[in-house]
């Protein structure tokens, strides 16, 4: 069948002709993504952090391996799977990678106070993996592996699924704002 004017395909037209009042069918389904917020570092002021509540943990007693993963005592199993699995909405993003580690640290307490302020439980840090920094090791990751135990409203961190960065972000769970008071 060419598409030469001069060989006409019968059913061809016949299945045209019996086309031209077809109207399109609307798309009634629900998108099978969704869409994450993009990810953005907050303005620093230099001086401008609150003094955490600290478990005095040292780095060396903490093995920072290729991936990330804490959870406090009394958080559900189930919970935590769900967080590991990416099956938490992230409502909130914070990009710390190409920061140094002391401007990370603050910004990070800004970030984790305004998460706190505004209700938020579930979150993605995006630390990197490391490929930019001396000896090509993750200072960061490390860093935040740290800072995220010593917070009494973090409940849970793990590296995030392949899809929302691997290991090169992390997903934690906080504290919600009522029980966070202690």
């Amino acid at each position: 069948m060419s598409d030469d004017p001069g060989n006409k395909d019968p059913d061809k037209g016949l299945f045209q002709e019996m086309m031209q009042d077809a109207v399109p069918m609307s798309q009634d389904r629900i998108k099978p993504w969704r869409k994450r917020p993009p990810p953005f570092p907050l303005p620093h002021a230099p001086g401008d952090h609150d003094e955490t509540e600290h478990d005095h943990i040292s780095e060396a007693e903490i093995k920072t391996g290729d991936v990330l993963e804490f959870f406090r005592p009394g958080l559900q199993k189930r919970v935590f799977q769900d967080l590991r699995r990416g099956h938490l909405e992230i409502e909130w993003e914070l990009d710390l990678h190409g920061l140094t580690a002391r401007h990370a640290h603050s910004t990070l307490e800004l970030f984790l106070r305004d998460c706190h302020r505004r209700g938020i439980r579930c979150v993605r840090i995006i630390h990197g993996k490391g490929f930019g920094s001396e000896d090509r090791q993750p200072v960061l990751k490390q860093k935040l592996n740290l800072w995220l135990r010593q917070r009494k409203d973090v409940l849970a961190f793990c590296s995030a699924t392949r899809r929302d960065g691997g290991t090169g972000a992390a997903y934690v769970l906080l504290r919600s704002a009522s029980k966070n008071k202690t």
